[in-house]
């Protein structure tokens, strides 16, 4: 029977990319509350804002189209692909250093 082991730069870089998944998943859902009309008052809903907002990095207000929907679509969701791409790489670089 063949086993398994993962070297400790390939789990660096799962961890890497889940990492990036979670910042994605949080500025989708900022996304999502803004364009559903959920409430701003709610808790899990300012959360999300407030580290959206941080996440955001440099992407936050970097279009400023007079649509407020299409705002936040493109600087949440460029700032999405951004940290998706980012944490890919550094993922694969992780994988093919072992």
């Amino acid at each position: 029977m063949a086993t398994y082991t993962r070297s400790g730069r390939a789990t660096a870089g799962t961890v890497v990319r889940v990492i990036g998944t979670i910042i994605a998943v949080i500025l989708v859902a900022h996304i999502l509350f803004g364009l559903l009309g959920a409430n701003p008052g709610n808790p899990l809903v300012v959360w999300v804002a407030q580290w959206a907002d941080v996440l955001a990095l440099f992407f936050r207000g970097l279009f400023a189209t007079g649509s407020d929907a299409l705002n936040v679509i493109l600087n949440y969701g460029l700032a999405a692909v951004f940290w998706l791409v980012v944490t890919g790489l550094i993922a694969r670089v992780l994988y093919h250093a072992g």
